[in-house]
């Protein structure tokens, strides 16, 4: 009797499905690097932006006026910043999912599902959002438009809280309650 064959004949995989696999990955690795070369422009243009500011409110330090461009243009350099971080999270995340681990991130952005990168660009966007009504707010000029906008901002977000919630108990669902035999 002949000892089993220890590498068995492998089915044959579906003709084509390699490549297909192959290029679906390509396709990923564009985006990601899409992603991140947005994210990449828009952190030198926050920078680039920032020292043009600075260097026009130095030379008008003092005036009231200066002070709110000021202000509306820090806030405004946030928001920049906040699109360029959701946009490196999506390259990151998407490159994590589909590609292969990034050696050195830190623990707070490894991500495992599509729900971990749905959470993290959820907080991204409800911070956003918050930056843009504050920049608009700084900016208003007496009428009731900003409460419309705000009113709105405040319906996304808590859609975007609730969403956030189900995604929760969705990941971590609590196990059922098991009745207690008291008799025993």
């Amino acid at each position: 009797m002949s000892a089993p064959d220890p590498h068995p004949p492998r089915r044959p995989a579906l003709p084509g499905w390699g490549r297909a696999l192959g290029f679906s990955l390509l396709i990923v690795e564009l985006g990601v690097l899409s992603s991140f070369a947005f994210a990449l422009v828009l952190f030198i243009a926050g920078v680039a932006q920032t020292v043009t500011t600075l260097r026009g409110a130095l030379r008008h330090l003092g005036d009231a006026d200066a002070t709110e461009h000021l202000l509306v243009a820090a806030v405004q350099q946030a928001d920049t910043l906040l699109v360029a971080t959701a946009l490196l999270i999506i390259s990151l995340g998407l490159q994590m999912l589909f590609v292969g681990r990034i050696e050195r991130v830190p623990a707070w952005l490894h991500i495992r599902t599509f729900d971990d990168l749905k959470a993290k660009l959820l907080g991204i966007v409800v911070v956003a959002l918050v930056v843009k009504f504050f920049s608009v707010a700084v900016e208003w000029d007496g009428g009731s438009g900003v409460l419309a906008y705000g009113a709105a901002i405040a319906v996304v977000i808590l859609a975007a809280a609730a969403y956030s919630g189900m995604l929760g108990r969705a990941a971590h669902p609590t196990p059922p309650d098991h009745a207690r035999d008291d008799d025993a």
